[in-house]
């Protein structure tokens, strides 16, 4: 998608990236008796050990802010390994979902592993939407990791 790029994220970017990612559990947080203040409290908290835990445990990868036509739209986490690609985590806004743009990245990626013969990697929450982009795209689903499947992508060999 011409209009779709990417950037490194930045330390001003800290904000947007908690907005995305609390908009990644609004429907999971619905359903509880909290108050809003509570619920906002909760999701700082998480988005803030998430934020440090990627960080930490995956060092080398890309963390990357989606833009469409220069403005933030959502992220892309990616590590990039001798023998795969792991997509770490992407979500976008609300406002962006089922327009084809996580579809379009995802492809990407897949067509940079096809080129380097490298499989594809993802853990996908077992009720996320997405499940069946991921294996509309060709992810197989290869064990259950807790509320996980790990899925994989693996290109395909020339004979």
């Amino acid at each position: 998608m011409p209009d779709v790029t990417v950037r490194p994220i930045t330390p001003a970017d800290l904000e947007f990236l908690y907005t995305v990612y609390a908009s990644t559990r609004r429907e999971e947080l619905a359903v509880l008796d909290w108050s809003e203040a509570d619920k906002a409290a909760f999701l700082r908290s998480q988005f803030n050990t998430q934020h440090r835990a990627y960080q930490g445990s995956y060092p080398g990868a890309d963390f990357l802010i989606i833009l469409e036509r220069e403005r933030p739209i959502g992220r892309l986490y990616v590590e990039r390994g001798a023998d795969e690609i792991r997509i770490i985590d992407i979500a976008l806004l609300p406002e962006h979902r089922n327009a084809g743009i996580g579809g379009a990245i995802l492809r990407d990626v897949l067509a940079e592993a096809a080129r380097d013969g490298k499989r594809v990697g993802i853990h996908v929450e077992m009720f996320n939407p997405a499940l069946s982009l991921y294996q509309r795209l060709g992810f197989q689903q290869r064990e259950l990791r807790g509320v996980y499947y790990f899925m994989e992508w693996v290109p395909e060999r020339s004979t």
